[in-house]
């Protein structure tokens, strides 16, 4: 792979600095533990610092800056742009600007992490190697007209060094003298950009590879509870691309979205306002639409036994008497009660159920279909 990229574009300085903190992770770090032990106060520091700056990417350059998917008060704002530069992850304009050009374009040419050059490109070699034209910030003229994000974007690497390196080695010292200091600068410091950083990017890499997909099969994002945990809720992912604006990714209720509920915590409290979410009608649509391919799909199968074939068939029919109920509610303009979504939420569900219950005989049969 690497023979065939020209040795002029490389980022030296990204690639330098991914692979010097995965490296100092790797050495220094478990070398100061050996020496000097590993205290609650390393312990809780770099919880709290993994804390402030990852909501910080989630809620504030994510679902904040580049999707517009709430407005923030300007102190919400600046906490995010100034602990957000601390997970060394380039500014929000820029973060901003990759993001909404990968949705625009995911899983093309012009997708900077597209899954389709493999998942080494989506996860970090896309920010290793200058692959790309120049950003030109065509997409985000909203958010320069920000006063602070564009104070973020022209002292983004000073604030990343102050907050990110800095800022624990200081609270170190203040607890316990030098070798605390440079426990936190280690540990709180460089593990911690490391273990954020690759969090991050997992959501590029394996959240278009590996989970499902109940809302839409039209691109690679994917479903993934095990990515929500790591990622303070972003692992819902097949359901962010069908609906980006939404503050929430994690939109059932028993789904890992602490990013969700601190959003709703500051509109509770006055510090965020015009939080968009998508109305539950939709959202059903949508994995009606979705659960009508995936029956299609298999009907399709001529590997199908009859008992199998029957059992689909009868939900794939369910569906269709579903989703012509659904028609004719908007179309006689009535108001969708709850018991109706109820009914109508049980229906997919059924459907989707048959799919389950049916996958093992269908790969039992034909493995390779």
């Amino acid at each position: 792979m690497f023979k065939n990229i020209p040795f002029h574009r490389v980022n030296w300085v990204t690639s330098s600095f991914l692979i010097g903190t995965l490296f100092l992770s790797l050495t220094a770090v478990p070398l100061y533990i050996w020496n000097f032990g590993l205290d609650w106060f390393q312990c809780a520091l770099f919880f709290v610092m993994l804390c402030a700056c990852g909501f910080s990417i989630t809620l504030g350059y994510h679902r904040m800056f580049s999707h517009l998917a709430f407005r923030g008060h300007w102190s919400v704002r600046l906490f995010t742009l100034i602990f957000g530069a601390g997970a060394f992850e380039n500014s929000a304009l820029m973060w901003s600007c990759e993001h909404r050009t990968h949705h625009k374009f995911v899983d093309h040419d012009d997708d900077p992490y597209d899954i389709n050059k493999g998942l080494f490109h989506a996860h970090v070699g896309w920010l290793m190697f200058k692959l790309r034209p120049v950003l030109t910030y065509e997409n985000v003229t909203d958010l320069q007209k920000d006063k602070l994000v564009m104070w973020q974007h022209r002292h983004t690497q000073t604030i990343a060094v102050l907050v990110a390196f800095v800022l624990p080695a200081i609270l170190g010292y203040a607890w316990d003298g030098w070798s605390a200091a440079l426990g936190a600068f280690l540990i709180a410091g460089v593990a911690r950009v490391v273990f954020l950083q690759h969090c991050t990017f997992c959501i590029n890499s394996l959240c278009h590879w590996i989970g499902k997909r109940p809302y839409s099969s039209r691109c690679s994002a994917r479903d993934s509870w095990i990515t929500a945990v790591v990622t303070f809720g972003e692992g819902y992912h097949n359901y962010h691309h069908e609906f980006q604006h939404d503050y929430r990714n994690g939109v059932k209720p028993w789904q890992f979205d602490p990013t969700k509920w601190i959003i709703w915590t500051l509109n509770l409290v006055g510090l965020a306002d015009n939080l968009r979410r998508v109305p539950s009608e939709k959202i059903l649509l949508a994995e009606l639409g979705e659960a009508q391919r995936r029956m299609e799909t298999k009907l399709e199968c001529p590997h199908l036994t009859d008992g199998a074939r029957a059992y689909f068939t009868s939900a794939y029919e369910r569906l269709q008497a579903t989703a012509t109920e659904w028609a004719q509610l908007k179309t006689a303009q009535m108001e969708i009660t709850r018991e109706m979504m109820g009914e109508l939420r049980e229906e997919v569900r059924h459907a989707i159920e048959s799919l389950k219950l049916r996958d093992h005989e269908l790969a039992r049969v034909a493995p390779n279909a």
